[in-house]
């Protein structure tokens, strides 16, 4: 059975920017082993695999290795695809079934994403990351977590993956106090997960948003991931859930014939 797989590049207006993401419509439900080898097929960060069940979608997100727990820019990614191909309508609210819960997505002047917080907590890094010179350490659920002084030197920094994978947990953030347009700015490594460098990550700022809100003291602010492709990412934290607000567009349409 034929399954359409699209190329969605999320948390930006214009293509070949954003973070690209795959996702795959099923028809029916797969194998896992066979979703991971379309992953790997795909090569990019994440790739979403979505279905219909009763109550809304299920969803899955596969890097070219691992299944992951929590995806922002694929979420985004597949509720732009389910919208834009007519299989959803524009003006309802989209419930996804994820191993993070139930997560929604509601179409305004931006796709806004309803995820869970996640507070970082003070900690000491395993060893020192090379190139960096940290002004606060900590880690969450999944990932560590680390401040700079500069923009500058997050802009500037040149990361030695095989330092950064030996850290464990799922990946690293480094943030740092933005200027001007953006409240902060930050990056995201996972040569763990099998991606070196993610171009924007929506669940990073699950935790970047709670962290910023507390040092600048307001719920609302707008972010950018500083990677090669760069990404803007809106987030208001609400109590214990934090929104995601970004844009998509489609860059690839095309259909699995395996």
């Amino acid at each position: 059975m034929s399954n359409p797989i699209y190329v969605v590049d999320a948390f930006t207006s214009s293509p070949f920017t954003g973070n690209p993401a795959g996702v795959c419509v099923l028809q029916a439900e797969q194998s896992t082993e066979w979703m991971q080898s379309v992953a790997a097929e795909m090569k990019h960060a994440e790739t979403a695999f979505v279905r219909p069940i009763d109550g809304g979608f299920e969803l899955r997100w596969l890097t070219p290795t691992v299944e992951v727990d929590l995806c922002g820019h694929a979420t985004l990614a597949t509720a732009h695809t389910l919208w834009e191909s007519g299989r959803h309508p524009k003006n309802s609210h989209l419930h996804f079934h994820t191993r993070s819960g139930i997560l929604t997505a509601k179409l305004d002047n931006e796709i806004e994403l309803d995820f869970p917080r996640i507070d970082n907590f003070e900690a000491m890094l395993p060893h020192a990351i090379v190139g960096l010179q940290p002004i606060w350490t900590g880690k969450n659920g999944m990932d560590w977590f680390v401040e700079v002084e500069t923009e500058e030197e997050l802009r500037n920094f040149e990361p030695d993956f095989t330092n950064i994978n030996s850290l464990g947990l799922r990946g690293l953030t480094v943030t740092s106090r933005g200027k001007e347009t953006f409240d902060f700015v930050s990056r995201f490594f996972a040569p763990q997960s099998g991606v070196p460098e993610d171009p924007v990550t929506g669940s990073a700022h699950c935790s970047l948003a709670p962290y910023w809100s507390a040092k600048l003291g307001k719920s609302e602010m707008r972010g950018f991931q500083a990677s090669q492709r760069g990404g803007e990412v809106g987030v208001l934290v609400e109590g214990d859930r934090v929104k995601l607000r970004g844009r998509a567009v489609t860059v690839l349409e095309g259909t699995l014939r395996c």
